[in-house]
């Protein structure tokens, strides 16, 4: 919002213009002039009542002009783009304020001098002195207001900067997610295709199986792929379809084992997280292995943490063709979604992969 349209900035801005007078430059007069006698006369007294009537004349006509250089000074200045033509501009305006201010300064205290000393030579000429030593003090008035709407207007602006980049990140790790959703369902669908392709000929029975649990995988992908976070316990559902069909496949070289904590089932995860690293085991594990072997999928909470671990049989070896694109996705995911709040570790351990994500609970 502008300093212009904002009523309570032109409040404070009207009271702090003439409190700085009259701390100042009215204050000062004053205690040399009045204070420095034991005895008021009439001479003091009217020195007393001038120096309070100019004090709050000089704020107010400051006020008032400082609002022309706030229009100005906002309709060039931009912080994001500085122009030096600009800048130019608003100093030229910044110098003709201070002149314009002194032309109508003198006018309006001429009321104020008649009435409390009259004008006579000895005075005129010693109110003269006094308001040209009073030009440097208003310059520097200015400088100080100025240096004060800037330092506003810079923190505004660095404000937005910062409202701006969180917004924009917040829109590129939704993107982000919505892409690393969109990668999901082609991955599951080109697995399960090939293994019924491989099966219609051989057994169409167990492909017609296969079908059905693919798709009621795939209806839970349509249904889940614009959220971020389901439980465990419909994620365990996907799962076991998910094992069902690649039993049919591999038959009893494929074994699973759950080890699922109650207190576990009805926290929240990203979707297809545990669906993913066991899609993996199978994969990269199982399937390389002639006599099959056992996937194991344990949840559990430790040090406030969600930890989520499968573990299959076999050797951690990456295939140089593989893309890796259910782990890339795992880690994307939870780094977009949690931050370094979360990890992932995928690590060998006595002829066994073991998967570990850690998620925070609070």
């Amino acid at each position: 919002m502008k300093l212009i349209n904002n009523n309570k900035y032109h409040l404070l801005n009207l009271i702090g213009w003439i409190l700085y007078v009259l701390f100042t430059l009215t204050f000062a007069k004053v205690s040399y002039g009045v204070f420095a006698v034991e005895k008021w006369n009439s001479e003091q007294i009217n020195a007393f009542y001038y120096s309070i009537i100019e004090g709050v004349l000089c704020g107010f006509l400051g006020f008032i002009l400082s609002y022309v250089i706030l229009f100005y000074y906002e309709r060039l200045i931009n912080f994001s783009k500085l122009e030096t033509k600009k800048i130019t501009v608003l100093i030229g305006i910044f110098i003709v304020v201070q002149v314009v201010y002194h032309l109508c300064l003198w006018p309006m205290l001429a009321i104020p001098q008649d009435y409390y000393y009259g004008i006579t030579e000895r005075y005129a000429e010693m109110i003269f002195i006094m308001k040209l030593a009073n030009v440097p003090f208003f310059f520097v008035a200015f400088l100080v207001w100025f240096f004060i709407v800037s330092a506003i207007r810079v923190f505004e602006y660095l404000n937005q900067v910062k409202i701006n980049r969180l917004e924009l990140e917040s829109t590129l790790k939704e993107s982000q997610l919505n892409a690393l959703k969109g990668q999901i369902n082609p991955h599951f669908m080109f697995n399960s295709l090939n293994n019924i392709r491989g099966l219609i000929l051989e057994n169409p029975e167990k492909s017609r199986e296969m079908i059905t649990r693919l798709s009621e995988m795939l209806r839970y992908s349509l249904t889940k792929n614009d959220v971020n976070a389901i439980s465990i316990e419909e994620e365990i559902e996907v799962v076991d379809n998910f094992i069902a069909i690649s039993k049919i496949q591999f038959e009893e070289r494929l074994s699973f084992v759950k080890e699922i904590q109650p207190e576990t089932l009805k926290m929240q995860i990203p979707p297809m997280v545990i669906q993913l690293l066991v899609e993996n085991a199978v994969k990269h594990g199982i399937a390389n292995i002639k006599q099959g072997g056992i996937i194991e999928l344990k949840t559990s909470i430790f040090d406030d943490n969600l930890v989520i671990e499968v573990t299959n049989s076999g050797k951690l070896v990456i295939d140089k063709n593989s893309t890796l694109l259910g782990l890339q996705n795992i880690k994307e995911r939870i780094s977009l979604l949690y931050g370094e709040k979360a990890s992932f570790n995928l690590e060998e351990i006595d002829d066994t992969v073991r998967a570990t994500i850690k998620l925070p609970i609070s």
